[in-house]
């Protein structure tokens, strides 16, 4: 794909997981979206969800890889459908594509333990878990998306692990609140790891609000740079992301909250106020839905 794909104003899709849910999806532990890849009655409906992101106006979608990672399978005792589970999500994102040929497919690459949260395992364990997933999606992908990451080492892990795949990456940078990750480091400390082969950086899974008082020093990197807005309350949580979670009923707005104020209309308002000031990677995250896409799609008539 080309390299400068998104220094012009690009949109990206919305949030799987909330949306599986939202349309019907029966939880299961700690699964998330992966539940929909393990029950093949939930096969159409990922595809459907991508394919209604596209008719928004999405023109690049990304896989529903969040939760195939070892960890997130081992702590359900399923890590040994790793292989098969990626490889689905990768096979209904293609199906996709024949539908609509235009259309980039994002692989995405989630941290590979906590969300977020720091990953403080040793940088060979975490550059190994990045590299088996990246390896089961490459033939499927036009590029790699690192989704949600909570350290500069994760991302730096990360970049080296898909090297032999020579594809370009989009970076997603997530901070919970204030103006660094959660491992507590800045924005601008990603610049040193950065290569030839970045399309861009974003802030994901952020709020708007969080976006607006890091949106100097991320436009300062000098790159291609936007956003995943969510539709959360919040993302940091007493006692962590990942402990909440397993005590829920398997959706994380029951803990994390759901803001209603972020309607499709006013999502839009925010993100053009950051398009006119030079973002270009425009998309949404959980508990955004192809109506807040179809806004935000609309910005570029």
């Amino acid at each position: 794909m080309d390299i400068n794909f998104f220094k012009k104003v690009r949109i990206l899709d919305g949030g799987m997981g909330q949306e599986l849910l939202a349309r019907g999806m029966e939880p299961n532990g700690t699964l998330w979206s992966t539940n929909a890849l393990i029950n093949e009655k939930y096969h159409k409906l990922i595809l459907d969800i991508h394919s209604d992101f596209i008719k928004s106006g999405a023109e690049a979608i990304i896989t529903a890889t969040f939760t195939t990672r070892k960890t997130r399978l081992k702590d359900n005792n399923i890590e040994n459908r790793f292989e098969e589970l990626n490889i689905k999500a990768g096979e209904i994102a293609q199906e996709v594509k024949k539908i609509y040929p235009n259309v980039l497919i994002g692989g995405g690459l989630p941290p590979q333990n906590l969300t977020y949260e720091e990953d403080l395992r040793n940088e060979e364990e975490i550059k190994s878990n990045f590299n088996e997933q990246a390896k089961i999606l490459n033939p499927y992908v036009d590029f790699f998306y690192f989704d949600v990451l909570s350290s500069i080492k994760e991302f730096k892990c990360g970049i080296e692990a898909i090297k032999e795949f020579k594809k370009p990456y989009l970076l997603g940078i997530h901070i919970s609140e204030g103006t660094t990750l959660p491992s507590g480091e800045k924005i601008s400390n990603i610049k040193d790891i950065i290569d030839h082969n970045s399309l861009g950086v974003m802030l994901s899974c952020v709020s708007p609000e969080n976006f607006e008082i890091n949106f100097d020093e991320i436009k300062s990197l000098g790159v291609p740079f936007g956003f995943k807005f969510n539709a959360f309350e919040r993302t940091k949580t007493k006692n962590g992301y990942t402990a909440n979670y397993s005590k829920s009923g398997g959706n994380p707005n029951q803990f994390l909250g759901q803001r209603r104020d972020l309607t499709p209309k006013k999502m839009s308002e925010i993100a053009k106020r950051f398009m006119d000031k030079g973002a270009t990677i425009l998309g949404g995250c959980c508990e955004t839905r192809p109506a807040h896409i179809q806004e935000l799609s609309n910005l570029k008539r």
